[in-house]
């Protein structure tokens, strides 16, 4: 058998395994006096060098036994070296996550649809172990950024671990996992320059979406408050796809699945998610943390949407298509069982960061649909779990390294050798001329098979049906409340004032006109366009679909404060007797109560007692709470309103829409700030009033504040 040509530079290189391939008789021979030096019968030991070790237990040290270690000891630093890098690279996405062991309870049986125990043996509880994530950012980056929110459950089941891995949205923003690397990366921080960071309010993502006009469903999404969570633990999660539930007569049903939070579902304003960020980077994993230690355990119901392929072949859209959803009107939800997270893991890495999921983990009785993500999505789990204990980089080592030119969009990671230049890393793009493009006469073809029916069996196709990348974002956003609807207008003027390319925003606000006129005039406006682009012709007509209101948030918030967080500021002077009515009247409702003070030594009182303070104004801003109140004399009220700090508090709370309760002696304050009273601003002493104020925002009050851009 032939040889083998040697490498252009002859290495040697370790299997791992303790031999080597050395190209070379000279080093063979070598290699064979070092092993009979050894006794014949082991290898040497040797460095990662090839350097052979003679002692490989005891450090080299100067003068004598008791002498200090050496720095000299070439051996002992490199096995300390590379025992400090052993652990893995974070997640290319979805780095930055909090996780919580817990129990599935089922609680309706789907015996008649599957033979998976988990969905079939009420009663039965079953250990999971879930992960919030944010998409964008990296593991160090922080909690609140507008951003989709990894919702991974991995169930311990009794037949195998069942990986239902999605987000708290129930669309992706690309249809086949073709697009997934491309959208990643125009998502991410830009090549050239290493930012922004954590944030899809640049040049590359739109351009991105404006050239992919499948992504303009989830984008809605994106840009709607869903992408701000009050909390983990008041945000919905989504399977995303439809996957296949299995009977024991072989018979199979279409279900995708959905989690609500026990707590509804709350997000927040953007412009308290900016300073939530200042106050707190890692706001949402506290909460979930300090809810578990508190007793307060997260809690969810699973429930699921099935139906037939004669009840999806009804559809007006293909329920394959992951940019699609099913709205609730049209396929019911049926809760089948409920998920409680009580046990905060004992080691973060060991727990959080190292959990693998995938979506191919299904137990029997689970399997999967053709959905075109779904199904690279089944490949690329692994994969990624593979690559976190190595280099994807390995290809440009030398020996690896293609010897023609290539040209591709892969970017980043260990051992990058021929870093790619300039700012586009992914597939369309107009932002860089000479960036590559597929040629579909030069690239490589599937193997022309036929089915017995004619039909090729494989195709880089995607269904007609998939062609409809508006009809569903028109009904996201035309479902949506006026103060929703408002909301993703400044989204979306905000986001694109950050894109430096006028032809990437004009590409945007084009595509936008198909979702809703209104909606493209109000955003052309608060971007100063003189004149609306032309809209692209869509590959099919536009439809005109049911409005959903189940896609609503505002309306979906529970009127409670169970879950959310009051302060009540007090100083000296303060009526202890409206403070103790106050507090009482929010214990009752179920909210958490933090009292504060000008001092975090706390107040004295009118009755002369001392209050103790949880912080104060400048230690614990207005954002970190739902509703805020405030009981204190005239006197202190006017010196109170000297401090900026004291009156960008209530600024703040007043603009996220937020209930206060002001005694007379704070109007000084609130007066200071600019504040008019309406409904959201109640006296103390009125509790009941004060509790049911404070258990919604005050959307009546949005308008005034933050006129249309």
């Amino acid at each position: 058998m032939p040889r083998s040509p040697a490498p252009r530079n002859p290495a040697h290189r370790s299997t791992g395994a303790g031999t080597s391939l050395i190209p070379s008789d000279t080093y063979r021979g070598y290699a064979g006096e070092l092993q009979q030096q050894a006794g014949g019968k082991h290898p040497v030991l040797t460095t990662a060098q090839g350097i052979p070790v003679a002692d490989n237990q005891n450090s080299l040290r100067g003068a004598g036994a008791p002498g200090p270690t050496l720095l000299e000891d070439f051996v002992l630093r490199e096995k300390l070296s590379h025992f400090n890098r052993e652990r893995m690279a974070e997640r290319t996405v979805f780095a930055r996550g909090s996780g919580a062991h817990g129990f599935f309870e089922l609680t309706h049986s789907l015996r008649q649809h599957t033979t998976a125990r988990v969905l079939t043996e009420s009663g039965v509880q079953t250990p999971v172990f879930a992960r919030f994530s944010t998409m964008a950012g990296g593991a160090g980056s922080v909690d609140t950024p507008r951003d989709v929110r990894g919702f991974a459950v991995k169930f311990y089941t009794r037949e195998g671990n069942w990986d239902l891995v999605g987000s708290n949205l129930p669309v992706a923003l690309v249809q086949d996992a073709m697009k997934f690397p491309d959208l990643a990366h125009a998502l991410k921080m830009e090549p050239d320059r290493g930012f922004p960071q954590a944030t899809s309010a640049h040049d590359t993502f739109w351009d991105f979406v404006s050239l992919m006009p499948e992504a303009l469903h989830g984008v809605m999404w994106l840009m709607s408050d869903r992408a701000l969570p009050r909390s983990l633990r008041m945000m919905d999660g989504f399977g995303v796809h439809s996957f296949r539930l299995v009977n024991a007569q072989g018979e199979s049903t279409f279900a995708r699945f959905h989690w609500r939070p026990r707590l509804g579902l709350q997000c927040t304003l953007w412009d308290e998610a900016l300073k939530l960020q200042a106050a707190d980077n890692d706001f949402h994993r506290r909460d979930l943390f300090e809810a578990i230690e508190a007793g307060d355990f997260p809690e969810w119901t699973l429930s699921v949407q099935l139906f037939t392929a004669e009840d999806a072949a009804a559809f007006p859209f293909d329920h394959l298509d992951a940019t699609k959803l099913i709205p609730e009107e049209l396929v019911p939800l049926q809760p089948i069982g409920r998920m409680v997270l009580n046990r905060w893991p004992d080691n973060f890495f060991a727990d959080t960061e190292q959990v693998a999921f995938s979506p191919a983990n299904v137990p029997p009785g689970i399997d999967f649909s053709n959905d075109p993500l779904l199904q690279g999505r089944l490949f690329a789990y692994l994969d990624a779990h593979l690559a976190r204990l190595g280099g994807p980089n390995h290809a440009q080592l030398p020996i690896n390294a293609p010897q023609c030119p290539y040209h591709h969009a892969l970017q980043g990671g260990p051992m990058l050798v021929n870093a790619p230049q300039g700012r586009v890393s992914y597939e369309p793009s107009s932002l860089q001329p000479d960036s590559p493009r597929a040629a579909r006469s030069a690239g490589t073809r599937p193997v022309a098979a036929a089915e017995p029916n004619g039909a090729q069996a494989h195709g880089r196709t995607r269904p007609e049906s998939f062609a409809d990348h508006y009809s569903q974002a028109r009904m996201f956003y035309r479902s949506q409340s006026t103060a929703e609807q408002a909301h993703t207008v400044q989204a979306l003027v905000h986001q694109l004032s950050c894109v430096g390319s006028p032809h990437v925003r004009d590409a945007v606000v084009a595509h936008i006109r198909l979702v809703d006129e209104g909606l493209a005039e109000q955003v052309a406006e608060g971007l100063g366009l003189q004149a609306l682009p032309e809209p692209p012709v869509p590959a099919v007509p536009v439809q005109d679909l049911a409005l959903s209101p189940a896609l609503r948030t505002i309306d979906r918030m529970l009127p409670t404060l169970q879950g959310r967080c009051v302060a009540i500021l007090v100083a000296d002077g303060s009526n202890g007797v409206t403070v103790a009515n106050l507090r009482k009247a929010l214990d009752k409702a179920g909210a958490a109560v933090k009292v504060l003070a000008p001092r975090v030594s706390g107040a004295v009182l009118r009755d002369g007692s001392r209050l103790a303070a949880d912080g104060t104004c400048r230690t614990l801003p207005s954002v970190l709470f739902d509703a805020v109140a405030a009981v204190m004399t005239t006197e202190m009220g006017e010196t109170l309103a000297r401090d900026g700090a004291v009156v960008d508090w209530f600024r703040d709370a007043f603009t996220h829409l937020k209930a206060i309760a002001a005694s007379r002696g704070t109007h000084a304050i609130l007066k200071a700030g600019g504040i008019e009273p309406d409904a959201g601003l109640l006296d103390p002493a009125d509790t009941l009033g004060f509790v049911a104020a404070a258990q919604t925002r005050q959307w009546e009050r949005e308008a005034a504040l933050r006129p249309a851009p």
